[in-house]
């Protein structure tokens, strides 16, 4: 990785932690967003002459810190400025305040900030979006992407979520046990929704594949704060589990390996055994709750050596529970898949056919849908759905899938049309 690329991806994956910090320090959404920008500039131009510092995240928050400060004393005209030679050296003026930070002082603010962010006063359409703006830096595309909106709807969400913050004076404290209860629920959906967006990076996009290890940190934070929840263990297994099949989910080449191909001897066996122990303990608790019904199925889906070994009822079964529990066309869309390996790709599409409006923007509905017309030599349609997929692919890799498809339907039609 270059000096440049090392820095970038540097700045992205410590933005969670700094904003987290500054917040903590400034008590405000803007001024937190800006010391951190002002942080990421002097970062660019510092480390790449004197190179990295020996912790990046403290560097980052006390940087952002001071130029802030002294950004305001400028403007309130209540202390003149140091000379620009002063204050442009910061490798030297920092790094002996930065080594004397705790790393307690700032490693659980994220936690902390998430709790702020899933705040009662503000509507839950509002909560998550704002925490994933706030506290992993998310783009307003990514973070309409992962709820199926457009972009605008949900520029307004953030925009309207963060001026009621501001005029309600939220504080920025650590909720007590029964808030810390009552915003769980919004809190794990968070961490997921991060754990996501992490694991469906390419694997060349580093900054977005270090959320994947980000969430499955703040699962474990959230964890030891709440030992005797169910979920809580439902949602690290969870993590945990699909986190295990990253190594195998790529070729060399970068491009994606579907779970019947992949190379199961590259899963991470001390990520699955964890995954496992902890699905295992929290299904003995009699209720049931839908990271625990996920986790569940990706627990089958590791449980089974070979491919060809898993259990397709078990899978079809659980995720017809999570119908139940959580209605959703995604969920619906997930156990066509299962329902292909026992009743045929027929029946599938049978299940799908209905959920062509609410995912006409889904890259995985057209996908899926394309693969299935496919099994049933049905040719055009299903080019027609993998066109339509590829124009929808959210990294290279979903695109190069999507390509080989097409490009194995065009070989084939051209050697008929030559027959």
């Amino acid at each position: 990785m270059t000096d440049q690329a090392w820095i970038e991806a540097t700045l992205t994956s410590s933005r969670p932690q700094a904003v987290a910090a500054l917040l903590r320090y400034f008590r405000n959404l803007d001024d937190a967003e800006e010391a951190y920008q002002e942080s990421c500039l002097r970062a660019l131009r510092n480390w790449t002459a004197k190179g990295p510092p020996r912790d990046p995240v403290a560097w980052l928050i006390m940087v952002g810190r001071n130029a802030t400060l002294d950004q305001k004393r400028k403007t309130q005209r209540l202390v003149a400025m140091p000379d620009e030679t002063q204050v442009s050296d910061l490798e030297d003026v920092e790094t002996p305040m930065v080594e004397r930070l705790d790393d307690s002082q700032y490693r659980d603010d994220v936690l902390r900030l998430l709790f702020v962010c899933c705040h009662p006063d503000l509507p839950a359409t509002q909560q998550i979006p704002l925490a994933l703006r706030i506290v992993s830096g998310l783009s307003v595309k990514q973070i309409a992407r992962a709820f199926l909106v457009g972009e605008a709807a949900m520029e307004q969400r953030i925009t309207r979520a963060k001026a009621k913050v501001a005029e309600a004076g939220v504080p920025f404290e650590t909720p007590g046990p029964v808030e810390r209860s009552e915003r769980l629920a919004v809190v794990m959906q968070m961490i997921y929704l991060v754990f996501n967006e992490g694991y469906s990076a390419g694997p060349k996009d580093d900054a977005r594949a270090d959320l994947a290890e980000e969430a499955v940190r703040l699962g474990r934070l959230l964890l030891r704060m709440f030992q005797a929840e169910p979920e809580a263990m439902g949602l690290l297994a969870l993590m945990l589990l699909q986190h295990a099949r990253q190594p195998a989910r790529f070729d060399a080449n970068g491009d994606a390996v579907l779970m019947e191909d992949q190379d199961r001897t590259l899963w991470r066996p001390k990520l699955i055994q964890e995954g496992l122990a902890l699905i295992d303990k929290a299904m003995r608790h009699q209720r049931t709750g839908v990271y625990r019904v996920q986790a569940a199925i990706a627990a089958l889906h590791a449980r089974a050596q070979r491919f060809a070994e898993t259990d397709w009822s078990g899978i079809d079964a659980l995720y017809a529970t999570l119908e139940r529990m959580q209605p959703s066309p995604v969920v619906t869309l997930n156990r066509a898949v299962a329902v292909s390996k026992t009743k045929g790709p027929q029946a599938a599409l049978d299940m799908i056919e209905p959920l062509a409006e609410r995912l006409a923007s889904y890259f995985h509905y057209h996908g899926a849908k394309g693969g299935l017309l496919l099994m049933l030599d049905r040719k055009r349609e299903a080019r027609e759905c993998f066109d339509r997929a590829i124009a929808l692919a959210n990294t290279a890799a979903e695109a190069a899938h999507i390509r080989m498809h097409l490009d194995r339907l065009i070989a084939e039609s051209e050697k008929s049309a030559r027959a």
